[in-house]
């Protein structure tokens, strides 16, 4: 299965993140840092859909998006156009991603980004402080409940936000047990990689309306958008569809139903 390679691959790369520099090492370094403000969550909290707008150059699924990559004026046109969020993957292998490039946007722009990679690990949460992330992705495939809330209660005492992912009943109940404020559901299947956008308006009912609710995945046009928006969704998180575009800015306002 395609997800459990991936973590397998975050595992390895989290092994060997360890030898270079050791988990307490990077933990005090992480806790010795001003705590976070939860700013991602709160990004997503106004008035209307929020956008998180992703930086991706690959992915496993569509191989190559963007062959040039001009990441840090992407990250810039993002947060130009309104984007409440900005995710950047970090996945070497399968995604193209590198820790550098999460680093220099959040360097660079005051939107919050969030570091999209396969956690697995809790060093991978502290290194995504120290590289100035704002929130991180826990998936529920890939942790139980208990390490969930563990990893959970990490973020909130370094004051970042945690983007739960779920694909399913369970998992949303999972999340919720384990004390999620931000829940995303993902249309995509992880296992198969296939796509069902009705997924997050079946399950969006099924979440309490103080808990942030974000839909992953396959939403591509306005009509998209509008029919998670009648569904209650809070807030969308959108790569391939923008990264695809050359103008990011009217491709947003198209999806906001931005009219000129």
């Amino acid at each position: 299965m395609i997800l459990s390679k991936l973590a397998d691959a975050a595992r390895i790369r989290v092994e060997r993140a360890k030898e270079r520099q050791p988990l307490q090492g990077i933990k005090r370094q992480a806790c010795t840092m001003e705590k976070g403000a939860f700013a991602f969550e709160h990004a997503l909290r106004g008035d209307g859909m929020a956008f998180i707008c992703e930086v991706k150059k690959a992915s496993p699924s569509k191989g190559v998006i963007a062959e040039e990559f001009p990441y840090l004026e992407i990250a810039k046109e993002y947060e130009a156009a309104g984007a409440a969020a900005i995710s950047v993957l970090t996945e070497p292998e399968h995604f193209l991603g590198q820790d550098a490039y999460l680093e220099e946007i959040a360097r660079t722009v005051r939107t919050p980004v969030l570091r999209k990679d396969f956690t697995v690990d809790a060093y991978q949460i502290y290194e995504a402080k120290i590289l100035g992330a704002s929130a991180v992705l826990l998936i529920c495939a890939l942790l139980d409940t208990d390490i969930l809330k563990a990893y959970i209660d990490i973020c909130k005492t370094l004051g970042l936000s945690a983007l739960v992912e779920a694909h399913s009943e369970e998992e949303l109940h999972a999340a919720l047990e384990a004390g999620a404020t931000v829940i995303g559901v993902n249309n995509r299947d992880l296992k198969t990689f296939d796509v069902d956008i009705s997924l997050c308006t079946r399950l969006r009912p099924l979440v309490p309306s103080e808990i942030t609710f974000v839909a992953e995945s396959g939403i591509k046009t306005r009509d998209d958008v509008k029919r998670l928006e009648d569904a209650g969704v809070d807030a969308v998180l959108i790569g391939e569809a923008l990264m695809r575009e050359a103008n990011k800015r009217k491709a947003l306002d198209g999806l906001r139903g931005v009219i000129g």
